[in-house]
């Protein structure tokens, strides 16, 4: 294992994803067909779907655009001794 984590210099990275090739998403507004056994059924969650049958998991095409633990910045509330906030 430990091969395949070292680069050799005519290697490129593995996470470049102009050369990391196809990668199946679950898109939610399409039929997605399981690369694993070509069924329709999904359990979908928060970040991944898994197929009903054949247990293979796709990432959300969408997982990272929605959802409540989305806050991207946190703007500071300040308060003044005459209570309002600047």
């Amino acid at each position: 294992m430990l091969r395949t984590m070292i680069q050799a210099e005519h290697e490129s990275f593995a996470h470049n994803p102009a050369v990391r090739g196809y990668c199946p998403v679950y898109r939610e507004n399409a039929v997605n067909h399981c690369p694993g056994c070509g069924r329709t059924q999904w359990y979908v969650g928060r970040v991944s779907a898994e197929c009903g049958f054949c247990a293979t998991a796709l990432p959300l095409a969408e997982g990272a655009s929605r959802g409540s633990g989305l806050m991207r910045g946190h703007k500071p509330v300040f308060f003044t001794s005459d209570g309002i906030v600047g």
